[in-house]
């Protein structure tokens, strides 16, 4: 009896300090380590120095900027390191994607001027706040195909696969909502072209204070985008209630028809089925760089590299600037492109058997400090590299957070691309817009296209 006695007060002190490790664990677990940023970058800058550490990057406004006005560049001043070419282009080879190499090999008009290194990254408080309390309890569900446990940041800070490093971009921070006036124009090889004007509305319900997991659900936001012009396409109206596992429940989606008057389920748009008046030059999952689902693909986290990639891009959404002045044939004119040398997470996306799209491969170069996706290398079903994006990011330092000014999507086989996101003859984006869940019902579509 008193054996078995001495056996349970063993267990027990066992159990407790089993149980005591745990807990500890956890504690050590419910934050970031020191030598991170919040969102998950490495704090310090490189051995070299030519990138800086992270100081807390864009908190406010600089001086001269008007709210409601066009960004003011606080790095104006900054003169160009180097330029990069196609003479040159070996020089810099250890630190440039395979993109960039071929569109440097490509186009003698193409060129890359590279600044110093500004890590403007930053977003609110709360959001940081919200990273560190994913730490651990932020899963992967469904073969990685959906995320449960993790709101409002990333839910992945220090990412042990692939798929962590893509989910974190899917879900980084872009405002609570957001209104956007952008153009999209894929000219020609001649530089010949028309402006699709896009009024769009998010609200980013991942994001949204107060949300839980549990409210939440498998949901991430709402999005409605609206053709203002040309003519022959305007009144075009598209909804979209993304969802967080489209395996499990795919995305919902419909289409109002101006010339119909009717509101129609739109379950193309997904996958590589063509992004809206794009040409052909852009699949509806490269909008936001990348967006949907994760399934087609295999994800392999390579590891992190130093390259050049488009960063601070403030000049992009100069209101001195005409549109014309940034698009030119083949690719937009380099001279107001601004790149920097930054530390990016690689992932490897290759095709999964059975599976298909019309990318068999893509590496994605994804910003350590933001999560913005930065440059994709994307390759045919010949393994031959066929396009290749760029994420021309910059920190809207109002809200603060890191988007893009422009993205763009060459196309080397065809000797075009697509640019999308300028917004520097029209407005700026509204990250103070009110908005409910009514606001992007099928119902509202409706009304909204009828007057």
């Amino acid at each position: 009896m008193r054996s078995t006695a001495r056996l349970g007060a063993t267990f027990s002190l066992a159990t407790l300090a089993i149980f005591a490790a745990f807990t500890l664990l956890t504690a050590q677990q419910a934050g970031l380590p020191a030598n991170l940023m919040p969102l998950g970058g490495e704090k310090a800058g490189n051995a070299a120095g030519t990138i800086p550490a992270w100081d807390g990057g864009l908190t406010k406004p600089p001086a001269g900027y008007v709210r409601g006005k066009h960004y003011v560049d606080p790095f104006a001043a900054d003169k160009p390191l180097f330029t990069i070419t196609g003479q040159n282009a070996g020089q810099y080879g250890a630190n440039l994607a395979e993109g960039h190499k071929a569109m440097l090999k490509t186009y003698n008009t193409f060129k890359m001027i590279v600044y110093p290194s500004r890590r403007s990254a930053s977003a609110p408080q709360r959001i940081y706040d919200a990273t560190a309390r994913n730490i651990g309890r932020a899963r992967l569900v469904n073969n990685g195909n959906g995320v449960e446990g993790a709101i409002g940041g990333p839910p992945f800070p220090m990412p042990k696969s692939g798929v962590e490093v893509i989910w974190n971009h899917l879900l980084r921070y872009r405002g609570d909502t957001a209104g956007r006036w952008v153009i999209q124009a894929t000219p020609t090889r001649g530089g010949q072209y028309t402006p699709v004007q896009f009024d769009e509305e998010t609200q980013f319900l991942y994001h949204l204070p107060g949300m839980t997991p549990e409210k939440l659900g498998n949901r991430i936001l709402f999005f409605k985008q609206t053709v203002t012009a040309p003519a022959r396409l305007a009144g075009g109206i598209l909804l979209v209630h993304e969802t967080m596992d489209q395996v499990k429940k795919p995305r919902d989606a419909w289409l109002y028809n101006a010339g119909q008057r009717r509101v129609r389920r739109a379950p193309q748009v997904a996958y590589d089925n063509p992004g809206t008046a794009a040409d052909n030059m852009r699949t509806s999952d490269q909008l936001d760089m990348f967006n949907g689902a994760p399934d087609k693909y295999d994800w392999k986290l390579v590891g992190k590299r130093e390259i050049y990639v488009p960063y601070n891009a403030y000049r992009l959404q100069d209101p001195k600037l005409k549109y014309r002045d940034i698009i030119t044939p083949l690719h937009i004119n380099p001279d107001h492109a601004r790149y920097e040398l930054h530390r990016v997470w690689v992932v490897d996306a290759t095709l999964r058997q059975g599976e298909r799209h019309v990318y068999k491969r893509r590496t994605f170069y994804v910003d350590e400090d933001s999560w913005q996706v930065l440059v994709i290398d994307q390759y045919d079903n010949r393994d031959q590299l066929w396009r290749v994006s760029e994420g021309h990011a910059m920190n809207f330092y109002n809200v603060p957070t890191v988007w893009t000014a422009a993205e763009t999507h060459t196309d080397l086989q065809a000797g075009r691309y697509l640019v999308m996101g300028l917004f520097n003859e029209g407005r700026v984006h509204d990250f103070t817009l009110k908005r409910t869940e009514a606001d992007f019902t099928p119902d509202a579509l409706r009304q909204e296209g009828v007057r």
